[in-house]
């Protein structure tokens, strides 16, 4: 979608000004988006792509709800659409019920959404969702250990190819809860988190969701297929048939992906 159309779509007056006078010059520049503290008025809507769009009238992701907790509010990325934010408590629901902690939630969207001045290309439109893999023991832990950027630990060994003693059932259950929700269009997960799960699961269908990408070694990225109801969101490409447990995730361990 066009940049200018996704600004009239969700972003204010001003800012809408700064950047169509800013024109091509604008991009070396901080994201207007970044500096919107709050969502749109009226209902929600989801416009253009994960990678090319906004959101307007996101709904707010509360700190901390049964079984979660939501880490680096200061950067002010826990917006998103009713249907992730609904994602994020039926997760923690599961995780709560087991007890052995809460799941810490990372960035979701910005209040508008659009493009961020740090860490991400997607999460633009509302519909993508960082979970950490660790568990914390309280939201007070959480938000210390996360404090100034900080990041919880990789479920990753040394060597960067098996996966650590830090990663376990909880682990495996939190993407495995994702995977089955019918809302969820793909899952990003570190390569060797992938690799292992192939060699592990018996059956492996559930795994098709789960792609393969350099980092999500200590967090792994949930991203939405479009709500029905929101004509103007563009909804990604369909992942390829099949569990991807084939020579597309050997290719990942080559020199030439590592480049």
């Amino acid at each position: 979608m066009n940049r200018h159309l996704l600004s009239a779509a969700c972003a204010p007056a001003l800012l809408l000004a700064a950047w169509l006078t800013a024109g091509e010059a604008g991009a070396a520049l901080t994201s207007p988006w970044a500096h919107v503290e709050t969502p749109s008025n009226g209902p929600t809507e989801v416009i253009g792509g994960v990678s090319n769009g906004c959101i307007a009238g996101a709904q707010t992701l509360p700190a901390e709800g049964d079984g979660y907790v939501s880490i680096r509010r200061y950067r002010n990325r826990f917006y998103g659409h009713a249907e992730l934010l609904r994602l994020v408590s039926d997760l923690a629901s599961v995780q709560a019920r087991l007890g052995h902690g809460l799941v810490m939630v990372g960035d979701l969207s910005q209040p508008r959404g659009g493009l961020m001045s740090s860490s991400h290309r997607s999460h633009q439109n509302g519909l993508d969702v960082d979970i950490w893999f660790q568990l914390a023991p309280s939201a007070a832990a959480a938000n210390r250990d996360t404090a100034n950027n900080a990041d919880p630990p990789s479920m990753l060994a040394a060597d960067g190819e098996e996966l650590s003693s830090l990663w376990g059932d909880d682990q495996r259950n939190l993407l495995k809860t994702a995977a089955d929700d019918p809302m969820v269009d793909r899952i990003f997960v570190n390569p060797a988190i992938k690799r292992s799960l192939c060699g592990s699961e018996g059956d492996r269908a559930w795994l098709r969701k789960l792609r393969p990408w350099f980092g999500h070694d200590a967090h792994f990225h949930v991203r939405l297929r479009c709500p029905h109801d929101n004509a103007r969101c563009t909804q990604q490409a369909a992942i390829p048939a099949g569990d991807g447990c084939d020579n597309a995730l050997d290719w990942w361990f080559t020199a030439e992906a590592r480049r």
